[in-house]
């Protein structure tokens, strides 16, 4: 039996060419087997030399395209040329010139007419005016003096002994107070009218908690007095009404 021939491209040659494949007779199979072992171990290894020089060269190509775009790049900055300098300017020879005679003329003599002087004008003045009445003073009004009216009379100050209650007030003790257990005297100014009613109410003296001085004003306000007479008729008077609201110990 005849070897398989591989024929490998050289680096010169193109890529494209083909490996000749040479297929054995029906007869060769007996004959390699009648080979020698030695010789069959050649044999497979020019073959497999082969095959990997036909490997590598194939991959050739693709090495060179890889190395070419891996290769770097070389940037040069050329630096611009510099413009021309511009030349100076040739000195040229200015003519000798020289400046005209100057002629002196003297001007010519003018006569100045001198203005008339102004005559002087004489203003008439106006004829004073008419003396003005004079109107004789009106007298003052007689001056009206307002007299104020009398003074009510002072009211009468009852003692609060000789009061006597139509009906009493009310005596509440708030709820605060009693929890907090407050206690004392209030007392209070009350102004009754001709009828026995309360008509004023104010706070005397207070009894050191303010909640007990405001429930002792409303309180107040219930009661009714028996009426004060004066010569026979009724009259209003004042009293300083004590109101003492205590809370049981």
């Amino acid at each position: 039996m005849k070897p398989l021939a591989f024929v490998a491209p050289s680096p010169v040659a193109a890529p494209a060419r083909t490996a000749v494949l040479r297929v054995p007779t029906p007869g060769a199979e007996r004959r390699f087997g009648d080979t020698p072992p030695s010789r069959r171990l050649l044999l497979v290894g020019i073959a497999a030399f082969h095959l990997l020089a036909f490997w590598g060269l194939s991959q050739v190509q693709n090495v060179r395209h890889t190395v070419a775009r891996l290769a770097p790049v070389v940037v040069r900055l050329v630096a611009p040329a510099e413009p021309p300098k511009p030349q100076p300017p040739v000195p040229t020879a200015l003519p000798d010139m020289k400046a005209p005679a100057v002629t002196m003329i003297d001007p010519p003599l003018i006569a100045v007419a001198t203005a008339p002087a102004p005559s002087p004008v004489v203003a008439a003045l106006p004829p004073p005016p008419p003396p003005t009445p004079v109107q004789a003073t009106p007298a003052p009004a007689p001056v009206v003096q307002v007299v104020p009216p009398p003074a009510p009379p002072a009211l009468k100050r009852v003692p609060a002994s000789a009061v006597r209650y139509v009906r009493e007030p009310r005596m509440t003790v708030p709820l605060m107070s009693k929890r907090l257990r407050e206690s004392g005297v209030v007392q209070l100014r009350v102004v009754v009218d001709v009828n026995g009613l309360p008509r004023e109410i104010s706070l005397a003296k207070s009894s050191g908690f303010a909640r007990l001085d405001e429930q002792a004003l409303q309180d107040m306000r219930s009661a009714r007095f028996a009426p004060q007479t004066e010569n026979g008729q009724p009259i209003e008077w004042e009293v300083i009404a004590p109101m003492s609201y205590e809370v049981d110990r």
